[in-house]
């Protein structure tokens, strides 16, 4: 449990939360850190070398009500050129943990819904404690990266996380909580109440979601897709790729002619990365899910609805745990008739509806609970109880 008074003498303990990739991440952390800044003995701080991240973390925290967060961007001429070469939303990450790491340093412990900062354990800060946040609930193995185990604690959505984690040694007992899914939280309070991509119009709304991966299915398949929704009239289509998909220069400029030709059809939403691709909004209001290997159909399935999965790599994928989501609709290898596979996955849905139910239940630990609070419990218990080791 969290201490509820300070001992004379004894100062606040202080977490940081640390946000060194796409802003997307924040909405895995800010309603953790708006929870925990509000208990007693705690010292919260959201540290970012995006002054846009800092910009979204206050106005998430606002939206869940407030609390006494201290915002860092420490100023950096050298990271800010970084960044604007390569053009994506944050400077390279081992660039910004070598300018941030006397400050990182100086915290009892430091949250991090990514795994390239553990670096700076090997490198030498043994003061804080590291504790990793869940960012997507997914099955691909990407999300059971072997530098998991190298946290001192490590926060997950729900059991199916957790029997993996344990069989795969990345966590310990004792070292670990399920606690939930915060995003939710922080989704609900981010997204604009009553708006509509298509307003008036009536159409079903597909929603296209490829991952970045190699595994993913843009390559492949994501032109023709787009340009086979362009030709028909019965549905309207949101294009909102994994927001890394089209995070540099070189990818958006590869891509801009096709966005281009199809920016000002009625019937499609083409958004590359804006807070919408990010805080749920389209896999809250789509009737359809059009995806590969992207965790997000997770997000989606918080009501059950129709999903297609595009096979654009041959994978042997049945019974194989990476790809246990393709369980919850048609997958298809070819989209060449995409229209009429959107068709047939609306009509079968009837028999995906229960695994849809099932993969839900055992991702996500009782979503009517209260994750952003549940986490931000286990960690001030966590930080207390080390914290009073290390004093005793």
């Amino acid at each position: 449990m969290a201490r509820s008074t300070q001992a004379a003498g004894v100062r606040d303990l202080r977490v940081c939360f640390f946000f060194n990739a796409q802003r997307h991440q924040l909405l895995h952390g800010i309603s953790t850190a708006v929870a925990l800044a509000r208990r007693p003995g705690f010292e919260v701080s959201v540290m970012s070398p995006a002054r846009d991240h800092i910009r979204y973390a206050q106005l998430l925290a606002g939206r869940l009500g407030g609390a006494p967060i201290h915002y860092v961007r420490p100023r950096s001429a050298l990271l800010e050129a970084a960044r604007w070469i390569t053009g994506g939303q944050v400077p390279p990450k081992l660039l910004t943990l070598a300018r941030f790491a006397r400050q990182l340093g100086r915290f009892d412990a430091i949250a991090l819904p990514e795994r390239t900062s553990i670096i700076l354990k090997s490198a030498g800060l043994r003061g804080p404690s590291f504790i990793h946040l869940d960012h997507g609930a997914g099955d691909r193995a990407a999300g059971f990266d072997p530098r998991i185990r190298h946290f001192d604690f490590v926060l997950m959505a729900g059991d199916k996380h957790r029997r993996r984690m344990l069989r795969e040694g990345l966590i310990r007992e004792g070292a670990h909580a399920v606690v939930g899914y915060p995003k939710f939280e922080a989704a609900d309070a981010a997204r604009t109440a009553g708006w509509a991509p298509f307003p008036g119009d009536t159409r079903p709304i597909v929603l296209y979601n490829p991952h970045f991966a190699a595994l993913g299915s843009w390559h492949r398949f994501g032109p023709a897709v787009v340009e086979a929704f362009a030709r028909q009239d019965s549905y309207n289509l949101i294009l909102a790729p994994h927001v890394r998909l089209f995070d540099t220069k070189q990818a958006r400029t590869k891509w801009q002619a096709l966005f281009d030709a199809h920016r000002d059809n009625p019937r499609i939403l083409i958004d590359t990365g804006s807070d919408r691709s990010i805080d749920m909004s389209y896999t809250d209001i789509a009737d359809i899910y059009l995806g590969d290997v992207s965790s997000q159909v997770y997000e989606f399935l918080r009501r059950p609805r129709p999903c297609l999965f595009l096979d654009a790599h041959g994978v042997d994928w049945q019974g194989d745990e990476n790809y246990a989501h393709w369980r919850f609709g048609p997958v298809i290898r070819d989209a060449g008739k995409i229209i009429e596979a959107v068709d047939a996955a609306r009509a079968r849905h009837p028999d995906f509806r229960a695994a849809q139910i099932q993969g839900f239940a055992e991702t996500f630990d009782d979503p009517a609970q209260n994750a952003s609070e549940r986490a931000a419990e286990a960690i001030a218990g966590h930080v207390t109880a080390r914290t009073d080791r290390t004093r005793a």
